[in-house]
């Protein structure tokens, strides 16, 4: 896949509060795509972000899933240290038909908007 693809996918993650850059990407000759990124677990909507980006992109709905996982890696925390320096998530998709523009379009119609306005975030 040509790295432009992911571009969309990549400006909308850079918008979301909390998602840290740089933001890699990668896919393999099958279609299998992957966007890896760092988020700011300090910052006040850190954990919405995550809640919103699982939501979406792991479990919109029983009937309704899309074919990619939004999930949490890390290397050994004993041997490199806590979650502020090594903590990343991932989104992965295994269906070569899905590509990264199309997941923006299921972000952009469910996230808040636009998704860079702080207010529009809720705070608990």
């Amino acid at each position: 896949m040509d790295d432009r693809a992911f571009k969309t996918l990549i400006d909308y993650l850079t918008r979301i509060p909390s998602v840290q850059t740089p933001i890699s990407f990668g896919s393999d000759d099958e279609g299998d795509w992957w966007v890896k990124f760092s988020i700011d677990i300090h910052h006040d909507l850190a954990w919405h972000a995550v809640q919103e980006l699982g939501c979406v992109v792991n479990y919109l709905s029983v009937n309704e899933r899309l074919p990619s996982k939004f999930y949490p890696v890390s290397p050994a925390p004993y041997l490199n240290g806590g979650p502020t320096d090594y903590l990343s998530w991932v989104i992965e998709n295994d269906d070569k038909d899905f590509k990264p523009d199309t997941l923006v379009k299921w972000l952009e119609g469910r996230l808040p908007q636009p998704v860079d306005d702080l207010s529009q975030w809720i705070e608990e």
